[in-house]
């Protein structure tokens, strides 16, 4: 007796909503309460009732409600109750045919459960007991995939090797999952290419050619998904990723120059900066911080490191001479300061360059031949002895004529030769030592000007008597005794002596033939008595 679920054929439902295809019957039985009379079983009679979403009809037949106690004579009435009854769902109260009459969204309601009623119109009592039903709305796909995470951005290291993971994307499709393929996607790049591949089923990035940072440091790819697994009729959405480089030390710094020409004045002090030089690095950040240095471990030069600007500062490390040495060619080299093991390929040879510093020429002061100078001359030479003589050049390359003089000393003088003279007498005695300064100065600059110290010693000649340490008064006892010391006497001399002194010591004449006294020690003077006297006053 239950043929309904032919209903789907008879009313002309297409095949292509799957859920028409399950046709089950329903049947609720009506039991009465224990202890009655068995009576005749009752029920209703429908299919699962569905209907697809987005009609355009407004008047789609969804299916039949049917009592097995309907004999068709048109004595029943069937009712429609619940959520949507009479406003999205309605109902022929003679057959019991359900009408959808608005368009439904299953993203937006996918089931209403509603109740049914029978009534025999003659009686006006229910045939049936109120039961509930309820009516799917069945999916098509009318929901394109969606990337709701973007906007998408992902960094990868340059030159990564292929397969490495760059990002997933992740689509979602509002359509049933359970419907057929409407919900199943499958990911491509529509640009990309060939640089990055999509798995299709999980919408994983990858990186399918290795790419270099410095040609280009990001790309725009462009991934669509399809539902319905890529079938026609799918509906697609698409999304736009960028992807940065970030960069790797695979590039060793370079010297755009092969030479390099600075100047220094042969007057500029220690430490002075004389120039920069410049290394290019394709890499950024802390992969493009270097370290210069010269080759041959010059004494002369050194470079250092300019840390903001990542220049090689060339500095003087020692006074330069340009008459010594006019110019100088050193080596530089460059080279990273921060190299991964797995990045020492790419930095095997340093960059190099010359650099050619030119000695500037200075109007240079004269220099004298020796630092000092020291001279000797006897006392008592005459006037205009000659004493000893300077010399100084002038170090430039003009070799300017000099002109010498003695600063304030009237004992003193010198020509233009560098001859120093006496200009008067000399006493060592007076004074034994010059201290002089004598001044050199170039006839053609004479703000050039030069000093050196000369010391002058004069030396020593017999010129002075010895002579008595004192005055001497002595006095001697009238009954002083023969042989008895009176006196010590002394000499001195002014003259200089590499030995000490020794003096001879004698009386006069007229006292060694008539004196009293004799001299018992003639390097020290001893003075004693010769005879007895008596009442003598010795002066």
């Amino acid at each position: 007796m239950n043929y309904c679920f032919l209903l789907p054929l008879m009313l002309g439902i297409p095949l292509i909503w799957p859920c028409f295809t399950a046709s089950e019957s329903s049947k609720t039985e009506v039991k009465h309460q224990a202890g009655s009379h068995l009576r005749v079983k009752r029920g209703w009679m429908w299919n699962q009732f569905f209907v697809p979403e987005e009609m355009n009809k407004t008047d789609y037949h969804i299916g039949q409600l049917r009592s097995d106690l309907d004999n068709g004579n048109n004595s029943f009435q069937y009712k429609l109750l619940g959520a949507g009854a009479g406003s999205i769902f309605v109902i022929d109260e003679r057959t019991g045919d359900i009408y959808a009459i608005q368009k439904l969204d299953r993203e937006e309601r996918s089931l209403y459960t509603l109740r049914a009623q029978v009534i025999d119109s003659t009686t006006g009592r229910a045939v049936e007991p109120e039961s509930e039903f309820v009516i799917r709305v069945s999916d098509i796909n009318d929901n394109e995939p969606k990337f709701l995470d973007e906007p998408y951005e992902a960094i990868v290291p340059e030159m990564s090797p292929e397969g490495t993971l760059v990002i997933q994307v992740t689509a979602t499709d509002a359509d049933d999952p359970a419907s057929g393929n409407n919900a199943r996607l499958l990911y491509s790049l529509l640009q990309g290419q060939p640089y990055f591949s999509i798995e299709p089923t999980t919408g994983v990035i990858r990186i399918s050619s290795k790419m270099d940072r410095e040609l280009q440091d990001e790309y725009w790819v462009i991934i669509q998904a399809k539902d319905m697994i890529g079938l026609p009729g799918a509906l697609s959405g698409t999304t736009s990723v960028l992807i940065k480089l970030s960069d790797v030390n695979d590039n060793k710094p370079i010297f755009k120059e092969r030479l390099y020409r600075l100047t220094v004045s042969e007057s500029a002090p220690t430490g002075t900066s004389i120039g920069r030089i410049m290394a290019y690095d394709n890499d950024i950040g802390e992969n493009a911080e270097m370290d210069y240095s010269i080759e041959d471990d010059s004494q002369t030069f050194d470079i250092i490191t300019n840390n903001e600007t990542q220049e090689g500062i060339v500095i003087l490390k020692k006074k330069v001479d340009f008459e010594h040495q006019n110019h100088y060619l050193i080596r530089a080299n460059v080279k990273n300061r921060h190299v991964a093991e797995h990045l020492m390929e790419y930095h095997v040879e340093a960059s190099t360059t010359f650099v050619r510093v030119q000695v500037e020429d200075e109007d240079e002061p004269p220099v004298f031949l020796l630092p000092y100078y020291l001279f000797e001359i006897l006392e008592e030479s005459p006037h205009g002895s000659f004493v000893g003589m300077v010399s100084a050049t002038d170090p430039d390359q003009r070799k300017s004529p000099i002109r010498y003089s003695i600063t304030r000393s009237k004992v003193f003088s010198i020509d233009d030769n560098g001859t120093i003279i006496t200009t008067n007498p000399l006493d060592r005695e007076i004074s034994a030592w010059y201290n002089l300064s004598i001044t050199a100065t170039e006839k053609y600059n004479v703000q050039q000007i030069s000093a050196v110290p000369v010391y002058v010693q004069v030396l020593n000649i017999n010129d002075h008597a010895p002579e008595f340490s004192e005055y001497y008064d002595s006095y001697v006892c009238e009954n002083a005794g023969s042989g008895q010391v009176i006196q010590t006497i002394s000499a001195v001399d002014r003259d200089e002596s590499v030995e000490d002194h020794h003096f001879y010591f004698n009386l006069s004449v007229e006292d060694t033939k008539n004196s009293s006294f004799i001299i018992i020690d003639n390097e020290e003077l001893v003075l004693a008595f010769k005879k007895s006297l008596s009442s003598t006053y010795l002066s």
